[in-house]
């Protein structure tokens, strides 16, 4: 499947790309695809399942460990160290 045949999935929202990512999977473990459809649709899948792994990335990136005083007042944030 070419990348152009995926290209709306940039633009998705994570609930989106998981919404239409669960119905694959659906659609795959019931079986009653036939296999050229089961081979586009598990490509898409893959394409779903990396466009949400990034978009978590990017929020696990975003978010941010609030420091405590040692009388448990906040005192500022940093960044979470994410692993890649």
């Amino acid at each position: 499947m070419a990348d152009t045949d995926n290209a709306d999935i940039k633009t998705m929202s994570f609930e989106q790309a998981l919404k239409e990512l669960e119905t694959i999977v659906d659609r795959l473990e019931k079986g009653d695809v036939e296999l050229e459809a089961s081979i586009v649709i598990y490509e898409r899948g893959e394409a779903l399942r990396a466009h949400c792994d990034g978009l978590l990335r990017k929020a696990e990136a975003r978010v941010e460990k609030i420091s405590l005083s040692q009388n448990g007042e906040p005192t500022g944030s940093e960044p979470l160290d994410v692993k890649d």
